[in-house]
């Protein structure tokens, strides 16, 4: 299923962020077992529409479990986040929007995972090197996936990835922020590859994380077609 619902999401200052989240769940019943999955599972979500972190997403599923008397449960919702973010030079304010997904399961199908999902500015070092003037830059996506054994904020896994770009995006700049933010690119330019990288010594470097993959998709300026780079924590140890 993939149900639509409003919820108010715990965010890392103490308030709550009002969203749109998409929600989806699977359940292994008991042999025998054929109550209305569909009512079960909403009438228990309506409870904790009003404040959504990763303790009560924990409940949630606990609760699923006992009611369907299922032998796993998992869940996926998935929602924007937004962050208010200052411009680098006129510190002018907007509101940047992210992905950010909890999935967890509990029973046969245990385990927790936090995806973020951050826009983020690449510039080509082969464009920069091979130039008289100038050099080719890119919005490119970067998707994280961590398990962790104490909590970790969405907001500070969205801060770790921005800083492993060649440049952060904004929602809102001013001529003088434009300077900057070209500027900083141009002079710290990274393919998809070296993103990857630099997101992987980070999260490796987090005690807090368990496990983690990484994504990046570089949606290229001048060629038809993408570049894609991958990484996750099992390769690397």
């Amino acid at each position: 299923m993939g149900l639509k619902t409003p919820v108010r999401v715990k965010e890392k200052g103490g308030g709550l962020q009002n969203t749109i989240a998409t929600v989806s769940m699977r359940a292994r019943l008991s042999d025998g077992k054929k109550d209305n999955c569909v009512e079960t599972f909403t009438s228990i979500l309506n409870e904790y529409l009003g404040e959504l972190s990763v303790t009560s997403f924990s409940t949630i599923l606990a609760r699923l479990q006992q009611d369907l008397q299922a032998k796993s449960v998992r869940l996926e919702m998935t929602f924007p986040y937004f962050i208010d973010k200052k411009a680098p030079v006129s510190a002018t304010h907007g509101l940047m929007e992210y992905s950010c997904t909890f999935s967890g399961g509990i029973g046969d199908d245990d385990g927790f995972i936090l995806t973020v999902g951050v826009p983020v500015t690449t510039l080509c070092p082969c464009s920069k090197e091979i130039s008289a003037g100038g050099a080719h830059n890119q919005r490119a996506e970067v998707t994280l996936n961590v398990k962790f054994k104490n909590f970790i904020w969405a907001e500070d896994l969205i801060a770790m990835i921005e800083s492993s770009a060649s440049c952060e995006l904004y929602s809102l700049l001013k001529r003088p922020d434009e300077k900057y933010v070209t500027e900083k690119a141009f002079n710290n330019p990274m393919f998809v590859e070296d993103v990857v990288r630099k997101v992987a010594v980070s999260a490796l470097a987090n005690p807090n994380i368990l496990w983690f993959s990484a994504g990046v998709e570089s949606f290229e300026s001048i060629h038809k077609h993408s570049a894609y780079a991958y990484v996750d924590s099992d390769t690397l140890r």
